[in-house]
Formats: C-alpha cells, sequence, structure tokens
C-alpha cells in the first residue's frame, strides 16, 4: 500500500526510521528491535541509506585517496526482509549523493520488481572524507571542501531532480527510451525542515524548495526532529500558505543523554528549549536518568501533536527500543 493511501485513514498513526546494520554484523538486532514493538502496529518502516566514504592517506604532503568505506550496506535488502518478516510497508531512503540518473533508475526499477512501492527522495548529505593518520584511527576531514555537496557526473544535485525522475517513471518515461513504458508505481516522501535546511538562506527559500519538491509529484513529508511543537505548527501553517496540501508528518527524536544537547544542534542545525536543557543537566551525566527525561518529554510532544490531529507521529530511532517501546505504550 502506499504511504499516501495509509495518511488518508482519519486515526493518528506512527512510523520509524532505522538503520541497517553495521557492516559485519547481521540483522539480528534489528529484528529485536521491531520485535520489541510490532505489536503497536507501525504503519511503516523507513530504512536509511548511507553513501560510501572516502578515506585519504598523507603522501609526500599531498592528501591522496586510500580506499572507499562503507560502514552500513543493505537498505533495498532489509526492506525486502522486513516486508517478508513483519508484513509492514517499507519505505528506502533514495539519495542524489553516489548515483548518477543512470544508476538511480537503475535502483528504481529494481525497487518496482520487488514490490517496493515507496521510497523517501533526499539529497543526502555530503560525502564524508576521513584521513588515516597511520595510527588505526580515521580523523573526519572537515576542512569547507572537504565537506561541500557533490552531485555525480550525470547525477542530480537537488531532491526535486530526483522526485521528478521517480515521478516520470510512474508515467512510464525512462531515460533514452522513444516510446512510453511500462509506469512504476512509486509514492515518493520528502524531507521538510521546520528549523530550515542549514545551506537555505531563510525560511522562505527553504518553503520554496520544499513546494517545489511538492509540486513535482512528491506525496507527503517528513520532517527533521524537532524539540518545540510551536516550530512545526508555524511550519505546517507556511507550508499550507503557499500552497503545499500533502501530509505533513512530524518527525520526533527522544533524547537520551546529556551529551545530545550539544551534538544534536551542531549536526542537524535544530534547537533545543531552554527547560529541556536545565532539566537533563541537571542530572549530569546520569543517562538512566536522561532517557527518562527523553522519554517523558517524547510522551508530552507526542499528546499535543496528537491533539493537533497531526497524520502520523514519525520515530528517528538509531534502532533503540526501550525508549520507543515506553513512548508509545504511554501514547497509544
Amino acid at each position: 500500500m502506499h504511504i499516501s493511501d495509509i495518511l488518508k485513514k482519519k486515526e493518528t498513526f506512527w512510523s520509524c526510521e532505522v538503520m541497517p546494520p553495521e557492516k559485519g554484523k547481521n540483522i539480528n538486532e534489528l529484528y529485536s528491535f521491531l520485535d520489541s514493538v510490532i505489536n503497536y502496529s507501525p504503519s511503516f518502516v523507513s530504512v536509511t541509506y548511507h553513501q560510501e566514504e572516502l578515506v585519504y592517506k598523507k603522501v609526500n604532503g599531498k592528501i591522496k585517496l586510500k580506499h572507499p568505506l562503507r560502514k552500513k550496506p543493505g537498505t533495498v535488502e532489509i526492506c525486502g526482509a522486513l516486508r517478508a518478516r513483519y508484513n509492514i510497508e517499507t519505505v528506502p531512503h533514495l539519495i542524489c549523493g553516489g548515483f548518477n540518473k543512470y544508476e538511480t533508475e537503475g535502483a528504481l526499477i529494481g525497487l518496482n520488481f520487488l514490490g517496493i512501492s515507496n521510497v523517501l527522495a533526499l539529497r543526502g548529505d555530503p560525502q564524508k572524507k576521513y584521513l588515516d593518520n597511520g595510527k588505526g584511527e580515521l580523523e573526519l576531514l572537515v576542512d569547507r571542501k572537504y565537506r561541500k555537496f557533490n552531485p555525480e557526473k550525470d547525477g542530480h544535485r537537488h531532491a526535486s531532480d530526483l522526485v521528478e525522475q521517480i515521478v516520470n517513471l510512474k508515467k512510464g518515461i525512462y531515460l533514452n527510451m522513444v516510446e512510453k513504458g511500462e509506469p512504476a508505481k512509486f509514492c515518493v516522501g520528502v524531507a521538510g525542515y521546520p528549523e530550515k535546511h542549514h545551506e537555505a538562506k531563510d525560511i522562505k527559500e527553504d518553503m520554496q524548495n520544499l513546494k517545489i519538491k511538492i509540486d513535482k509529484g512528491a506525496c507527503y513529508i517528513i520532517t527533521q526532529m524537532f524539540f518545540d511543537n510551536d516550530k512545526y505548527r508555524g511550519f505546517v501553517k507556511t507550508a499550507r500558505d503557499i500552497g503545499i496540501n500533502v501530509p505533513i508528518l512530524p518527525g520526533i527524536k527522544m533524547l537520551s543523554s546529556k551529551k545530545q544537547l550539544t551534538l544534536l544542534p551542531k549536526i542537524f542545525q535544530v534547537s533545543i528549549p531552554e527547560d529541556l536543557k536545565k532539566e537533563m543537566e541537571k542530572y549530569g551525566d546520569d543517562t538512566k536518568k536522561a532517557e527518562q527525561i527523553g522519554i517523558e518529554y517524547a510522551v508530552e510532544q507526542c499528546k499535543d501533536l496528537i491533539k493537533c490531529r497531526v497524520p502520523c507521529l514519525h520515530f528517528y530511532t538509531m534502532n533503540k527500543k526501550a525508549q520507543l517501546e515506553k513512548v508509545l505504550k504511554a501514547v497509544l
């Protein structure tokens, strides 16, 4: 079933994002995670895709490529495994980085053959690059030239272009084909940013970019995590005011440590309310207390969102089951 059809139902549902296991590990940890929450009937599960990273080394004072590194492979295969095991809809992330448009088309054709009819179209982050310091350690190269998003040759620079290619396949329009082919059956989701994408100069520009994705055929929006529901409500109002009328799913993240108070804003450019900060800081490095505070805050956040009749609560889980299970038990 398409996610857009699931979201037409009236009551509030929930979904979650999971990650493939790291290379060298098996899928059992992911099964254990879903086994713990499957009885709460998730509407769908999205599975992240992780672009190949690059490792460099210094040779005669110059930085040269040493080898590629893929930490979390298997997105499509995991989607197939979860569908077979749990009989639920799965949504693979599809990104611009690392693919040209021909490789993207091949991936989409494969998904269509597998019967996976939902995808989340994302630009993706800039490719991570590391320097091998010769001591068995990798140092992230953070210089601006190493952190700029660069599409592949003949690849997509923007998620809106990726959406357009997917929607073309829905119309039977394939690359370099004169006649129309068999239409693919995709429902496309995209990302939205209640506090704007960090590369946009302002909210107005960011919302216009979002509208382009919707106008090109995206069916729903999943937001970046936020911790202030007023930011979500403001985001939805602005979207509606400029003619974006598709469902907008709020992204929920449960805090689990004091370290995240600085880490999440730095990585994801999101703000954390002062009252939540003070409560987390009050207990220092007490992990159990931090996790409990994260649960309690997420429960109240979700209850408030349900009153707003949101179409679906979407949880960013990092494959951690304990917090999610407790939140679901309290709000569903």
